[in-house]
C-alpha cells in the first residue's frame, strides 16, 4: 500500500498523502516564492532554502493541463482569487493533490503578491478533477 516517511504516507504510485496540514506559500508578482511554510516544504520534499527564490512552478506536475492554469490566472486577475484542485509534483518524482485557494494581495505601495493556501481534497474531488483535466489541454 505505501510507507510512512517523515510523518507522511507515500503510496506505491508515488502519491504523497497528508492529513490536517495547511500548505502555505507566497510569491511576488512574477511567481517567485518568497515564503514557504514548513508543511508545504515537508509535503513537496524541498527545504525552505531550496524553494525561496524559485519560480512557484517548481512544484507544477506535468499532468496539469495549461488550461487549468489559464483559468487560475484569469480568475485571480479579474476576481482577485481562485479555488480549485491541483496536482503538484514532489521533488523526488512523486505527487500530491491539493485544494488550493490563490489570493492576490496588493500592499499600500501597490506591490502585488500572491498567497496560496492549500488543504487536502477528498478522493471524490480528486476523481472529478482527474476526469475534467483529462478533457483539457
Amino acid at each position: 500500500m505505501g510507507e510512512k516517511k517523515n510523518g507522511l504516507t507515500v503510496l506505491d504510485s508515488g502519491e504523497v498523502l497528508y492529513d490536517d496540514l495547511y500548505l502555505l506559500s507566497e510569491t511576488d508578482e512574477k511567481g517567485i516564492i518568497t515564503y514557504a511554510s514548513r508543511s508545504f516544504c515537508k509535503v513537496a520534499g524541498y527545504t525552505n532554502e531550496e524553494l525561496i527564490g524559485q519560480p512557484h512552478n517548481i512544484v507544477r506536475h506535468p499532468d496539469m493541463p495549461r488550461a487549468a492554469f489559464k483559468e487560475l490566472w484569469d480568475d485571480v486577475s479579474t476576481k482577485g482569487y481562485w479555488t480549485g484542485i491541483v496536482k503538484n509534483a514532489v521533488k523526488n518524482g512523486g505527487y500530491y493533490w491539493v485544494y488550493a485557494t490563490v489570493l492576490k494581495s496588493v500592499d499600500k505601495s501597490g506591490k502585488i503578491s500572491y498567497v496560496s493556501i492549500r488543504t487536502k481534497p477528498s478522493r471524490e474531488e480528486i476523481q472529478k478533477a482527474q476526469e475534467l483535466y483529462a478533457t483539457l489541454k
